[in-house]
């Protein structure tokens, strides 16, 4: 089994993900993002996102009724179909869900996030939360059938509500159910920075151990995707590949060790 992690970026060479994993002999499970395409429905519908920092240094996305909708229209909406569409395309049979789908990814909604607004702390209540768990029979059922599942957020908590959730934590929860031989990352960068500036500065390897001290050096989005990462490894992963989704053949590209091997 293979865990593969598709961003959010406009960048992201869809076609090329979709010809790769055509040519995989392992059975796979796809997970993708769409904040590009969110953000730029969000500002057309002149909702633009809001971005909350909890006090410890963590950001995520606010998530309202408004921004719910708009997460479905572009999410489990037209990115989701459009990476079906491309699977189809090459032969892949593919089956997009959201996590609400079948409950195929169940989480528990967030009591509240501490942040610090105008010198004060104050608690910030929105549609967000943690996948706790997943639908394994479903998928397990899918994948066995020669179905590729591409899921999505949002997800489903425990009164039934649709919520937003991060794909890093989604990850987490189908690598504890499905103990993945390699788990890839595709983003819109060479691998993992050692300066986010300097596309030259990729870091070739990294060891399980190193995950802690870089992410007390890290800020915003990332210092939460280095959290997620230390918990796949307390969940068993052995390896996790960040790669350049750009290329012309994405996932090959990581199977053959070109990007960052965490390990």
């Amino acid at each position: 089994m293979i865990l593969i992690k598709i961003g959010g970026g406009s960048l992201i060479n869809i076609e090329g993900v979709a010809e790769d994993i055509a040519s995989l002999k392992d059975k796979c499970i796809v997970v993708h993002g769409a904040n590009a395409a969110r953000d730029k429905l969000a500002l057309d519908l002149d909702k633009p996102k809001k971005v909350i920092t909890s006090v410890s240094g963590y950001s995520s996305v606010f998530s309202d009724e408004n921004a719910i909708d708009i997460i479905m229209m572009s999410y489990a909406g037209i990115k989701n179909k459009r990476i079906v569409e491309q699977l189809q395309l090459k032969g892949v049979n593919a089956l997009g869900l959201s996590g609400m789908d079948g409950r195929v990814i169940q989480g528990c909604r967030n009591k509240g996030i501490r942040i610090k607004e105008n010198g004060k702390v104050m608690i910030a209540r929105d549609f967000s939360g943690k996948p706790k768990a997943v639908n394994k029979g479903l998928l397990q059922l899918l994948v066995d059938n020669g179905y590729v599942p591409v899921l999505c957020i949002p997800i489903i908590d425990e009164n039934s509500f649709a919520i937003n959730s991060e794909n890093d934590d989604i990850i987490n929860v189908l690598q504890q159910e499905f103990k993945a031989e390699k788990i890839i990352q595709l983003i819109e960068a060479p691998g993992f920075l050692g300066n986010k500036e300097d596309e030259g500065s990729l870091v070739k390897n990294i060891s399980k151990e190193e995950l802690e001290g870089i992410e007390a050096k890290v800020e915003g989005r990332m210092k939460r995707k280095i959290l997620a990462l230390r918990k796949l490894f307390e969940n068993g992963a052995a390896e996790v590949i960040m790669s350049d989704g750009r290329s012309e053949h994405p996932v090959k590209d990581a199977l053959e060790g070109k990007g960052t091997i965490i390990h």
